[in-house]
């Protein structure tokens, strides 16, 4: 009997590979439509993906509806997690600094968008070498149209808690998702029915900007990991306060967690260990980086994909939020006021100028006074404007 024909068997060979490639998570589902298809529809229609327009587009509806559209032959999907080290407590920089802005800890290492399809075609190829002939496949993380939850829920690996994330019971929810459809059968897993939430609503509660709905999604629009990524133009000014000290993602929801904080050891996969020095980047010098030293520090870095002015534009705010403490540090101010007076991007300039405002005090006030006197662009002037009353 070949190994075809033995799908039991296959899988376990599959999964035990999948772990010793790196993955602490696999689970194998079918290629039916997602059960909460429904939900994700109803999301769209209320608009909740804000600016990710690629979600709603008709051939991603439509993938998504029935994964064979995406590969005719798929017969069963592999679904993988990796996970990624937790939040470690805050690294403050030394005397006589700005503060640090905080990073989601995903991002902390190398690209998962980079190391994730290393592992994923080693894993095609073993099983081509299991069954002795090509595989019919596409894999994806996090790149199509799929709900990954979903599958991942139906392949066994966890429940989709009220903060959206998948949890495993064993180790919580810092996990990177992946999938491979393959034309060929694998056993599927039970789907993880039990949901451990119960009754608690601390992940609902410790969201700073309330982008968490009862009915376990959340409202894009207002997530911190969107509008500090995916957001390309200006973050709503009532929503900057709300940001706090988060420069690109944000792990609160996660963080609030008793799954990670009981369960979830700080380890995770090496790739993603902190590869900057610290995850507190400083606020005040990262201001100062051009297109260049932008480019350079992020290559190979899930940042990058806020790129320079998203990412600028969120340093201000962050340096903003710091409000009146930092009245008496004269680094953090002359930042901002480089960046106003000299920055080439209108966007970074107007979130400056809004940093400046919120900061207040003399010397803050005098160089908005200045600024207003030389700028042209509309939106930058008006950012200045309410920075000064």
């Amino acid at each position: 009997m070949s190994i075809t024909e033995q799908p039991a068997l296959l899988s376990q060979l599959v999964k035990t590979e999948a772990l010793r490639l790196g993955f602490q998570l696999a689970g194998v589902t079918t290629p039916d439509p997602p059960p909460h298809l429904l939900a994700f529809e109803n999301w769209l229609k209320d608009g909740r993906q804000g600016e990710m327009g690629y979600l709603a587009t008709e051939r991603a509806r439509q993938a998504r509806s029935d994964p064979r559209l995406l590969l005719p032959e798929c017969r069963s999907i592999l679904v993988l997690g990796i996970r990624y080290p937790a939040p470690e407590p805050a690294i403050e920089p030394g005397p006589g600094l700005s503060p640090g802005g905080r990073v989601a800890s995903y991002a902390w290492g190398a690209d998962y968008h980079e190391v994730m399809p290393i592992r994923l075609r080693s894993l095609v190829v073993f099983i081509e070498q299991q069954v002795g002939h090509p595989v019919p496949n596409r894999w994806y993380t996090d790149t199509g149209p799929l709900l990954e939850r979903d599958l991942a829920q139906r392949a066994g690996l966890g429940w989709v808690g009220k903060n959206t994330c998948l949890i495993h019971p064993r180790s919580g929810s810092y996990f990177l998702l992946a999938e491979i459809l393959l034309g060929i059968d694998l056993e599927p897993d039970p789907p993880f029915v039990p949901d451990f939430c119960g009754t608690c609503t601390r992940c609902l509660e410790a969201c700073p900007t309330s982008c968490i709905l009862p009915d376990r999604t959340i409202d894009a629009r207002r997530c911190i990991s969107y509008l500090t990524i995916e957001l390309k133009g200006a973050i709503p000014a009532e929503l900057r306060p709300q940001i706090g000290d988060w420069i690109f993602g944000c792990d609160v929801c996660q963080q609030v967690c008793p799954w990670n904080q009981r369960f979830a050891t700080p380890q995770g996969d090496p790739e993603f260990a902190a590869r900057l020095g610290t995850p507190r980047p400083v606020l005040a010098l990262e201001l100062a980086l051009d297109g260049v030293a932008f480019n350079a520090k992020f290559k190979g870095s899930p940042v990058k994909r806020a790129k320079r002015r998203g990412y600028l534009r969120n340093v201000a705010v962050a340096l903003g939020n710091e409000g009146q403490e930092l009245v008496e540090n004269p680094d953090a101010i002359s930042a901002l006021a480089n960046v106003l007076f000299d920055d080439p991007d209108p966007l970074v300039r107007g979130h400056a100028a809004w940093a400046l405002g919120r900061i207040k005090g003399e010397t803050a006030s005098q160089i908005l006074i200045q600024a207003i006197q030389i700028e042209t662009d509309p939106n930058v002037l008006s950012e200045i404007e309410v920075g000064m009353r």
